[in-house]
């Protein structure tokens, strides 16, 4: 008996010379519609579905393989005697390669079609012949990529069948492929429906990976990056390397914190964020992107060597011969002037440049982290205040304001406890990640001293409330003029009061950011 291959796919990359290299091995091959005509156009023996089956596709090819005599010969068990009686009393012949890949949903939606096109795009009898074909692997090769074409026919060659062990690579692959598929429809009709579901029963994220990565947080861990395709905000994902080494797991980390804090200050002036695992180290805002460079370096240049750093806006040229007077792992910009690229590009022979992919949107989807057994998800934090409310008798100037709101900005990104001490929107010491609030003052005020930073008349921000007056009284003792916080401890009487003591201005926000 003649051995049989089934063919129907959306992406025609490569078929017909796969399809040519299985007649050549002494294949039948059937086909749907539209392959069928691709692979008679190119003079490759075709018998469509509708022949075997003898029912002609109907309702515009939504019903076409959904029959006894297709899913017969794919999921029947070649060694069980009853099944083979069953398939000679049906005059039904076994499949034995199926090539498939689904309906381009994805694609479709990307384009901007309307809600009747996306439906129709959504494939039926398709993933049903994969996951028979998958679950029969046993007997049955299933190819769902046309990168795998080439390797099946090489061990068709050599063996005259593919090996137990590629059919159940290739079975994994399928029934992956089909999970995928289904995760994206259900992630973009909850939308389309506007259903909006936030947190379903059952939940799936749909994820493909981009590359693998050297390795992970540490050398002993092995580590990939994979892509949503259902996220279309800002993506580090997606970001493109223009020239150096490979990001590291742990780059792609620091991109995020840095970005994320660029996009947070939001301005028409320039932005640079200095970040060293995870965290901020120097921020500033000014007229001009050198400037902006210079004045975040200032803050910590020795916490910047072999950072990273990120900009609003193209980096030109100017800047970037200063960037190349120190280590660093990372440029970040939303683009790259030409005269600027070349120069660093040469000069630079491992730094990595990064374009980042969607620059001017927002981040989106959900916040998720990896607990043993289980998935924690929650909303981004995407929102900076409920409001402003000056609790203190002296009230904030209007560049203190400014300076408390860039503060409370950057703070928001500093890993908790956080404190963060800002004086013409540039910071001027960041204390992360304490286990006390007093102790993150006391971290910020050493970094500031280090560098010759003088405190006087600059603004302090808490990602969340004082539990004691001891981190005012701290500020006090160098002149900090003003604070911003949330506010909701059942000290805050006792805070307010010390802030009154020592003449600084103070506000409440009622909204925290934790950051762990």
């Amino acid at each position: 008996m003649k051995k049989r291959a089934l063919i129907s796919v959306s992406n025609k990359e490569k078929v017909v010379e796969f399809a040519k290299q299985l007649v050549n091995l002494g294949y039948e091959i059937i086909s749907s519609s539209g392959t069928a005509k691709v692979l008679k156009e190119s003079g490759i023996p075709v018998i469509e579905v509708s022949e075997i089956t003898g029912f002609p596709e109907i309702m515009g090819g939504r019903v076409k393989t959904l029959h006894p005599k297709i899913h017969g010969g794919l999921l029947a068990v070649r060694d069980n005697p009853e099944y083979m009686k069953q398939l000679e009393e049906h005059k039904i012949t076994p499949i034995d390669i199926v090539a498939i890949n689904l309906y381009p949903f994805e694609e479709t939606v990307k384009k901007g079609a309307d809600l009747d096109e996306i439906i129709e795009n959504i494939d039926i009898g398709g993933p049903a012949m994969v996951r028979a074909a998958a679950k029969n692997h046993k007997f049955v090769t299933i190819i769902v990529s046309p990168k795998d074409y080439d390797k099946v026919i090489e061990e068709l060659k050599e063996k005259g069948e593919t090996s137990l062990e590629t059919r159940r690579n290739l079975a994994l692959k399928a029934f992956r492929h089909t999970a995928v598929y289904d995760s994206i429809i259900s992630s973009v009709l909850n939308e389309k429906f506007g259903i909006n579901e936030k947190f379903p029963e059952e939940y799936s994220i749909p994820l493909r990976k981009k590359e693998i990565l050297r390795y992970g947080e540490n050398p002993h861990q092995e580590a990939s990056l994979y892509i949503s395709p259902v996220e279309n905000g800002l993506s580090i994902a997606e970001s493109e390397v223009l020239h150096g080494k490979q990001m590291s797991f742990n780059n792609y980390l620091d991109v995020e914190g840095a970005v994320n804090l660029v996009k947070e200050l939001d301005c028409e002036e320039n932005v640079c964020v200095i970040v060293k695992h995870s965290n901020p180290c120097g921020v500033a805002i000014r007229n001009s992107q050198k400037e902006a460079y210079i004045e975040a370096l200032k803050r910590d240049p020795k916490s910047a060597f072999g950072g990273i750093v990120a900009f609003n806006k193209p980096l030109n040229l100017e800047t970037a011969e200063e960037i190349s007077k120190i280590f660093l792992e990372v440029i970040i910009a939303p683009d790259f002037e030409k005269d600027a690229f070349m120069f660093l590009s040469s000069k630079k022979k491992n730094l990595r440049l990064v374009k980042i992919k969607n620059f001017d949107k927002k981040p989106e989807g959900f916040d998720y982290r990896r607990i043993s057994g289980g998935i924690l998800i929650q909303d981004r934090d995407l929102e900076l205040y409920k409001d402003l409310k000056v609790v203190t008798e002296r009230k904030p100037t209007e560049e203190e304001m400014e300076d408390l709101i860039f503060a409370f900005k950057v703070v928001k990104h500093v890993k908790s406890n956080s404190v963060v001490i800002v004086k013409d929107k540039a910071s001027i010491g960041i204390g992360p990640g304490q286990t006390s609030r007093v102790d993150s003052l006391e971290t910020a005020i050493k970094k500031a001293n280090e560098f010759n930073l003088p405190l006087e008349d600059s603004v302090l921000a808490s990602e969340a409330f004082f539990p004691f007056r001891d981190s005012v009284d701290e500020a006090a003792k160098y002149e900090i003029k003003a604070i911003i916080q949330p506010g909701g401890s059942i000290r805050d009487e006792e805070v307010i009061q010390a802030a009154n003591e020592h003449g600084i201005a103070m506000i409440f926000t009622g909204m925290r950011h934790f950051k762990h």
